[in-house]
């Protein structure tokens, strides 16, 4: 990471901004409501508390690397990974969900509540903010920005298979969609269904499938190609 205020920058203006986590896709351009200015807003703030005195920022630089590659959506791919292959540990995740992230040593900062929706064949979830941008932090890393705007938080509630749609994932009619907000005081974040063909993984393995969407409801995690290591 460029450990400099242009590389703090760059990671807060562009981090998560791809729904996709890759190559470019239609929703891009409906979810992005962020003004393109958005850099030059964020430099002027960082640069009159720096000038204040209020924050440092060799700090920020190590927060920012902190949270996009440290954390990312990493520590939620083991938490699902370990919810996989571990059934007594499945079970305290999702009655108590805050008490078993703990118990892999995640530090409770903007995720003190915790609660783990557990998709099946029957039930998909999906996480949302209608009022504002609550977010996991210390188990998603930064908020992608779709996940910020406006046309996400208000319409997920409204209408959320076609928000779904948007992003790739067509669900059959008989599955039961279920929108969770997010609040302040309790945040989620969705334990996807296990593809078929990963009985031979390793926890490792099993965590490198995870991604962040499926962390947040919008996307199902897919099949490992045959490459896929145990």
């Amino acid at each position: 990471m460029d450990k400099s205020r242009r590389g703090f920058i760059a990671a807060m203006s562009a981090a998560g901004a791809n729904p996709a986590e890759g190559a470019e896709t239609p929703q891009d351009h409906q979810h992005q409501s962020v003004p393109s200015d958005i850099s030059l807003r964020v430099k002027s703030l960082e640069s009159l508390l720096v000038e204040k005195g209020l924050v440092d920022p060799a700090t920020l630089d190590a927060i920012v690397d902190t949270y996009e590659h440290k954390i990312g959506p990493r520590n939620g791919a083991k938490i699902v990974a370990r919810a996989w292959t571990d059934a007594a540990y499945k079970k305290r995740l999702l009655a108590d969900a805050t008490a078993a992230i703990a118990e892999l040593g995640f530090l409770p900062t903007q995720g003190e509540h915790m609660a783990v929706l557990e998709n099946t064949q029957k039930v998909h979830n999906v996480v949302v903010c209608t009022l504002c941008s609550c977010y996991p932090w210390p188990v998603l890393g930064l908020p992608p920005v779709w996940y910020k705007s406006y046309a996400y938080r208000s319409r997920t509630v409204i209408d959320p298979r076609g928000v779904l749609k948007e992003f790739g994932l067509h669900l059959p009619d008989e599955i039961e969609v279920r929108v969770w907000d997010s609040t302040a005081e309790l945040r989620y974040i969705v334990l996807p269904e296990r593809p078929n063909g990963t009985e031979n993984l390793s926890e490792e393995a099993l965590a490198a499938l995870v991604t962040r969407n499926s962390l947040i409801g919008v996307e199902n995690i897919k099949a490992p190609g045959p490459e896929a290591k145990a």
